[in-house]
């Protein structure tokens, strides 16, 4: 997928001097908790208007308020931003989103139901691409009408459990989530390798790898790219080895698809050579 092809998404952000709709739905309910973020700000007049009323807010933009936070919020709110991006670009929204929110905290996505045409399009203004679309997507809907629907999401970890043993259909409230996105959500391993290993876990319970479709294995791959440099940001490797155990012959020891992200550093084994054909000790050397 081409990503630059989506490069005016920008151009949809509107020039307002009241309060947006979805902003007003989620204030007149209480739901501007602590530290707030505006995620997809635009031009940034929410930020404006509920920093005057008081509210502990700050606004990024791609675009416009470029410089990325670098702490974590109670509440973020992201309106109108997922309907006029790729599918691509949006699982990294979902990602990035669930990064900054803090374990406890909610993020609210506004998204339109009044859209007629999915696609890129003129756009009437600017007579420039832009792409817009319909957005469903799997968290709590607390909001609906004929034109907007508003989502809460929480880490997966947080929300009510399932009635399953498994570790990854169950994980802790304690346990760091890393990033999620609406299939797939990472943590760090329980027992690790090496400082900062990961594991990237589709949220679907299936055994092997093999088993998900398509979209489910794009969505592992593209969080394998976001937890990578999360780790990278944070210890700094200087290697990786990537890898999924499918079966117990192959030592699968959770029947819940994972796939492990071991960050790799000088002089953690006496000779790294072979990598991953280490799997088979006797076979790893090439001679």
């Amino acid at each position: 997928m081409n990503l630059n092809a989506n490069q005016y998404s920008h151009l949809t952000a509107k020039e307002r001097d009241s309060l947006s709709f979805p902003a007003r739905v989620v204030k007149e309910r209480g739901l501007l908790m602590g530290d707030v973020l505006d995620f997809g700000c635009g031009f940034g007049k929410d930020v404006e208007i509920l920093a005057k009323q008081g509210i502990p807010i700050e606004g990024y933009d791609k675009h416009y308020f470029p410089e990325f936070p670098e702490k974590k919020f109670d509440t973020i709110l992201c309106f109108y931003v997922l309907n006029v991006l790729l599918p691509e670009e949006q699982a990294s929204v979902l990602m990035e989103i669930s990064s900054l929110l803090k374990p406890s905290g909610k993020a609210y996505f506004a998204v339109r139901r009044d859209l007629v045409y999915e696609g890129f399009r003129t756009h009437r203004v600017h007579q420039k691409p832009t792409y817009q679309t319909n957005v469903v997507l799997p968290f709590q809907s607390i909001f609906r009408n004929a034109s907007c629907e508003i989502y809460e999401y929480r880490h997966y970890n947080q929300l009510q459990k399932v009635a399953s043993t498994c570790p990854f259909c169950n994980p802790g409230e304690d346990v760091e989530l890393i990033v999620e996105s609406g299939r797939t959500f990472s943590i760090f391993d329980k027992y690790p390798v090496n400082p900062g290993h990961s594991l990237i876990i589709p949220k679907k319970h299936v055994s092997g790898y093999f088993e998900l479709n398509f979209k489910e294995q794009a969505s592992c791959l593209l969080m394998l790219n976001q937890v990578k440099k999360e780790v990278q940001k944070r210890f700094n490797p200087e290697g990786f080895n990537v890898g999924i155990n499918i079966g117990e012959k192959a030592g699968q020891t959770v029947s819940h698809v994972h796939i492990h992200l071991i960050p790799r550093y000088e002089g953690d084994v006496e000779d790294p050579r072979g990598g991953v054909r280490g799997v088979v000790p006797e076979r790893k050397n090439y001679f």
